[in-house]
């Protein structure tokens, strides 16, 4: 049975979302009901939505014979367009099942991919998407003809010539290759940016979090950044990174993400690894969480999965409640894995000023404030002690030059005297 049935607008593409549930407590309901967001953020309407329990999905088919004729009687009643899966399916799933229904299938990976092209702006962005969009379809293409060969004509040129498989790849094979040189590049100028940054002694925020938590709009609320803020799935995907100075005048660098959603298809994170790095190499994650989402914990889940995947596991981690004004209990909300917990409604502003004081503290912890009198011939170790750190005093005095400064705890060497230094 139809689980969901409604009529709506004909100019819309008009979609049925399946699903698979093969062990109790799954969350294929919950899976399915994100697809819908993903396919309004596509520009479709779900027309209907259909699950079937089965041990496992179907080597041939995703689902059963029965559940087929389900499916196929929904898609004639509703007038659908597109059968959406909500797994990513073998080459000869998608062909049997499209075969079945008569209708146009697709898969959830080609749907955030569609959506992923949709969105990207920047030529970084549009170049990431190629790329993962190839590799999709690099890795779908057998079984997806039946006619593979193409004739040649005249002398030299007869038999079977080259396979359109095989010409099909080729040709992919040769725009990878160049997307992928283009990329080195987009990546050697970025892993310079950070560089830079890691030089300068500016904390590094990673904003981070799952899709539509409301990442963006704490980034304009903080920093006036102007990023594009939608109550969208993955309303932007290019990284922006804002310089944000507080009242006590310190400074820290925000840096926004893309976001993460469960099943994220592993060609994206190939694709887009070195923009989701930037969370690698910042001094401390920001996990914004929507607790007004009842599936928050799942989506809380999905994220560190992610930032496990990346191997983003040494970082202070600051969790932000999100959209607090929008729950309607005060109940106790918690993130086992983070440092530190606050509350905050980047729409309305409530709670940012501890959001602040909190990303203050923790920046602070990683910091030690020393003081130690240099000779002038040691000019360059100040050099240094400049760059990697905040000079709060300095004066220049007969016996050298006294510094008293705040800097990261891995430098703390060089306010040791050498002797000391032989022993450590």
């Amino acid at each position: 049975m139809a689980e969901k049935l409604f009529d709506t607008e004909e100019r819309q593409e008009r979609i049925i979302l399946v699903g698979v549930e093969t062990a109790e407590g799954d969350d294929t309901k919950q899976s399915l009901e994100e697809l819908e967001e993903l396919g309004q953020t596509a520009g479709a309407v779900t027309v209907g939505m259909v699950i079937q329990k089965r041990e496992r999905m179907h080597p041939g088919t995703y689902i059963g014979k029965g559940k087929i004729e389900e499916v196929a009687a929904l898609v004639s009643q509703c007038n659908a367009d597109t059968v959406v899966c909500d797994d990513e399916l073998s080459p000869a799933q998608l062909r049997n099942l499209s075969d079945a229904l008569d209708v146009k299938v697709i898969d959830r990976t080609v749907m955030i991919l569609d959506i992923f092209a949709k969105h990207a702006t920047t030529n970084e962005g549009k170049l990431q998407v190629e790329l993962a969009q190839l590799r999709y379809r690099s890795s779908h293409l057998i079984g997806e003809r039946t006619e593979l060969s193409r004739l040649g004509g005249g002398i030299g040129t007869r038999g079977p010539g080259e396979q359109k498989l095989e010409q099909d790849r080729r040709l992919i094979r040769n725009r990878i290759s160049q997307l992928k040189k283009e990329l080195e590049q987009v990546t050697r100028t970025r892993t310079l940016t950070r560089k830079k940054r890691q030089e300068n002694p500016i904390p590094v925020i990673a904003i981070v979090g799952y899709t539509n938590a409301g990442k963006s709009t704490l980034l304009n609320y903080l920093t006036g950044a102007g990023v594009l803020s939608q109550d969208k799935l993955f309303a932007t995907l290019d990284p922006t990174t804002r310089k944000l100075t507080t009242q006590e005048g310190e400074e820290f660098l925000f840096t926004d993400t893309v976001g993460f959603i469960r099943k994220l298809p592993h060609h994206l994170i190939q694709a887009f690894r070195s923009t989701l790095e930037e969370a690698k190499y910042a001094d401390m994650i920001l996990h914004v969480v929507d607790c007004a989402n009842p599936d928050m914990e799942a989506q809380m889940f999905t994220v560190y999965e992610t930032l496990r995947r990346l191997k983003v596991g040494d970082k202070k981690v600051i969790t932000a409640f999100n959209k607090i004004d929008l729950r309607d209990d005060a109940g106790v909300l918690k993130d086992l894995n983070a440092d530190e917990t606050v509350r905050i409604s980047a729409k309305t502003g409530e709670g940012l000023e501890e959001l602040l004081h909190t990303v203050s503290k923790v920046a602070r912890e990683g910091k030690l404030v020393v003081e130690k009198t240099f000779s002038y011939a040691e000019g360059s170790v100040v050099s240094q002690i400049r760059s990697i750190g905040k000079i709060l005093e300095e004066d220049y005095r007969n016996e050298g030059i006294y510094i008293k400064a705040e800097i990261p705890r891995e430098y703390e060497y060089l306010f040791v005297e050498k002797k000391k230094q032989e022993e450590w």
